[in-house]
């Protein structure tokens, strides 16, 4: 490596189990990891000749051509299994077919889980049936959670509002195909209080809270008044001392309501400067790292009063003063409808990006049992009031230092770190929240019942209360990590296109499901996560490990970015081991870029002349091949360029001039400045390079990209982009244009924004690399694609 390193510097002056592809439809679930035997799946049949035809009118919906069952049926009647279960367990109302009202990690999480309960728990993986919601994008990507379900009805392509978050759709597709319940998920239509009231006028059940208690509880706004008035400590907001009762309708006064509320840029201010920077702007009607930003100043306050209206169009805004040094703890409540609201303990999701959480750890070992457990309680009693019934999660805002904790907000959903709580208490949320919406009481739940350690699981019926019986014991840590399409080299830009692969090296300790597969992708209206890995541990040191280990062999190939080596160098920081973090930790790391997944110049540069090598070596002789196949068998100079050439990589502005001498068909010498070294190489059947230089040998995967070349080394991934010219100003994203900051001609300088855009659901700033004089090259509203043009500069 010396040889490579010096000639570099010269010119720079100048596992225990086999890894398998994960197509996100492994059945041994989350709690069969972790604690629970797992019993062996039962092959699914493949269908007699019977197909779903989805229509793409979503109005007429799909086409069903299926044989005749009726002679099976004939003279044995299936067992209901379900209903029996039901009746027994004190519910009344069987569901046997769900619409799973969503996409992405949200569809393929629930029906792995419900079919995971129906086969342990009923003996049959089948006794629910599954159908499913698909855009177009969503079915060109191969998503899982399409294979999944039993059927699935093609919906309106582009953005939610045509699909998964439009209500219309959704009810239309559940009276046609006979549904007994609808599982919104998270995000999309979750939170609409308009889809439970739909739904229960057509007599199917919403599998959530009701429509009144959705917009008490799950308007924030509404929320932190609700929580003041029950005496939940909150911090300085712009509803400071507000308190009202939930009218006859079963809603804040409106009055109160609107004096809680920032409805344009003026009244933000002085909502600002009265409970004192830095601050964070909300909507109310946001979630998951959408619709919040945080300011520090009346300049930084203006320009995000914009963006957060565009990212949540027509939601009510609030303003809250950020605590700092604060952790994020949550605690995971189930409410049913006998007034029961049991706390399944909770999360610790304090390392957060953007306010997009990142890790999620549980138990949240940080806060007092004492102190955690009157967070809890306060939970209960504050959904327990106003009757809330199915899974939500009551967020805090946790001082270790005063052991004070303030209310956040209540999500009236399930979330999706939920395989945390599941990881600790052995609790199946999704079957949790079927039975309850079933009307079996939380005491008849089996899973409840053994969370409470009663002798009874199964059968049993004895009361419990929740409010002041113990659960068992928490033995287990339990560390969650998101994988995401994003670019942490960039600011964790979201990135879409192809995946070819994922592969992930399973361990006895380390649990993952993903949402797409081989031959899949992330498109430009997806969530840009796609995957979800749990650790666990007898302590939280334990799981860390286990999580490192996991991550460091996890591998996705495609287009897209993915966070996971910065996961790695983020979980082996001191901060993280000794768990002194705060919610702010992350954004001070990315800010200072105190940590980098970056290799040494040398490497790099060294493993992307490489892979460049080899292709132009592939490449010449394909043509060579093609043309002596059709009889040219005169080539002349053109079989040189086979054996010698010279090659030039350019890596952070400095420009690296190698001459390359093929000596055998795997063997390569490399040129510079005086210097040489050379490689070994041995393509691998996935198109990987094993490559032996320095005395060390390297996986190296490369990609070209619009860019510049994506080059991926014993799984760090390095970018090295084209040299583009100065004066043109392009995207390093997909998605489409939201408003440019300047008008054409005016003046712009080096590292001002200069136009935001929107990407996979965020809206986000992209700077100037130059200073000058800026022509707009497209207008508001022009879908982009990563290396294209936005505007030129007049330098």
């Amino acid at each position: 490596m010396r040889a490579i390193a010096a000639a570099l510097l010269l010119a720079g002056s100048a596992d225990a189990f086999q890894p398998k592809t994960f197509t996100g439809s492994k059945r041994s679930g989350f709690l069969g990891l972790f604690g629970k035997e797992q019993a062996p799946q039962q092959a699914q049949q493949a269908p007699k000749w019977g197909v779903q035809v989805p229509l793409r009118d979503a109005v007429s919906l799909d086409a069903t051509l299926a044989p005749d069952d009726s002679a099976e049926a004939t003279g044995s009647q299936k067992k209901d299994v379900i209903g029996e279960y039901c009746k027994a367990h004190g519910g009344d109302r069987p569901i046997r077919k769900i619409l799973i009202a969503n996409n992405g990690m949200a569809a393929t999480k629930s029906i792995m889980s419900m079919r995971q309960w129906a086969y342990m728990q009923l003996g049959d993986e089948k006794a629910i049936e599954f159908v499913a919601m698909a855009t177009p994008e969503d079915m060109k990507a191969n998503a899982e959670f399409i294979k999944l379900a039993d059927s699935f009805v093609e919906v309106p392509a582009g953005k939610n509002s045509n699909n998964y978050a439009n209500v219309d759709v959704i009810t239309k597709i559940a009276k046609d195909k006979g549904v007994d319940a609808v599982w919104p998920g998270w995000g999309h239509a979750s939170e609409n209080p308009k889809l439970p009231d739909t739904l229960n006028a057509m007599g199917i059940k919403f599998i959530g809270p009701n429509s009144q208690v959705m917009a008490a509880l799950g308007d924030k706004i509404a929320a932190n008044i609700l929580a003041q008035t029950a005496g939940v400590p909150s911090i300085p907001w712009s509803g400071d001392g507000l308190t009202a009762e939930l009218n006859a309708e079963g809603k804040i006064p409106q009055d109160i309501f609107d004096s809680a509320m920032v409805t344009n840029e003026e009244e933000a201010l002085a909502a600002a400067n009265r409970i004192g920077y830095p601050v964070m702007l909300k909507a109310s009607e946001g979630g998951g790292g959408k619709g919040i930003r945080m300011s520090n100043n009346d300049e930084e306050l203006k320009t995000n009063f914009v963006q957060v209206s565009n990212e949540v169009p027509g939601s009510p805004m609030f303003m809250m003063q950020l605590c700092q040094g604060a952790r994020h703890l949550e605690v995971q409540i189930v409410g049913d409808e006998h007034g029961n609201a049991v706390a399944i303990n909770g999360r610790d999701c304090s390392t957060q990006r953007r306010f997009q959480k990142i890790f999620e750890e549980g138990p949240p070992s940080i806060a007092k049992p004492a102190t955690f457990r009157e967070m809890e309680k306060a939970a209960q009693r504050l959904t327990q009031t106003i009757g809330y019934c199915g899974a939500g999660t009551v967020e805090y805002l946790y001082n270790a230092e005063s052991d004070s904790f303030f209310f956040l907000e209540l999500n009236p959903r399930l979330q999706v770190e939920h395989p945390v709580t599941e990881g600790i208490s052995l609790v199946n949320m999704p079957a949790t929240q079927l039975q309850v919406a079933m009307g079996i009481p939380l005491n008849r739940i089996p899973d409840i019942r053994r969370f409470y350690d009663k002798e009874d699981p199964e059968e049993g019926d004895s009361p419990i209360d929740f409010m002041e019986d113990d659960y068992r014991a928490i033995d287990t840590h339990v560390i969650a990590a998101r994988i995401t399409a994003e670019n942490p080299d960039e600011g964790f830009k979201p990135t879409s296109g192809t995946i070819e692969r994922v592969k992930f090296q399973s361990t006895t300790n380390v649990w993952g499901y993903f949402s797409v597969g081989a031959n899949g992708g992330i498109h430009e209206f997806a969530d840009s996560q796609f995957g979800h890995l749990f650790a666990k541990g007898p302590n939280r040191e334990a799981a860390r490990k286990s999580l490192v280990l996991a991550l460091k062999e996890i591998e996705v190939r495609g287009e897209i970015r993915t966070t996971v080596d910065y996961l790695v160098q983020l979980l082996e920081t001191k901060e993280f081991k000794e768990n002194n973090i705060d919610t702010s930790w992350l954004d001070g790391i990315i800010r200072e870029k105190s940590v980098s997944t970056e290799l040494d110049a040398h490497t790099t540069v060294a493993s992307a002349a490489i892979y460049r090598a080899f292709a132009h070596a592939k490449q010449e002789r394909g043509l060579h091949l093609e043309a002596l196949g059709k009889g040219q068998l005169s080539m002349g100079p053109s079989l040189a360029s086979t054996s010698k050439w010279p090659l030039e990589i350019t890596y952070k502005d400095v420009k690296y001039a190698f001459d390359v001498l093929r000596l055998a068909e795997d063997t390569f010498q490399f040129k510079i400045n005086g210097g040489e070294f050379e490689c070994k190489l041995r393509e691998q059947p996935d198109g990987s390079l094993l490559a032996t230089f320095g005395g060390m040998t390297r996986k190296i995967v490369g990609q070209e990209e619009p860019l510049g070349l994506r080059v991926v080394i014993d799984g760090t991934t390095c970018l090295l982009p084209n040299v583009f010219d100065p004066s043109e100003l392009r995207t390093d994203v997909t998605g489409k244009v939201v408003r440019f900051l300047q008008g054409d001609g005016e003046q712009v300088e080096k590292g001002e924004a200069f136009v935001e855009v929107e990407a996979m659901k965020m809206i986000m700033p992209l700077k100037a690399t130059e200073s000058g004089a800026i022509k707009h090259e497209l207008n508001s509203g022009a879908i982009i694609s990563a290396g294209g043009m936005l505007a030129s500069l007049t330098l």
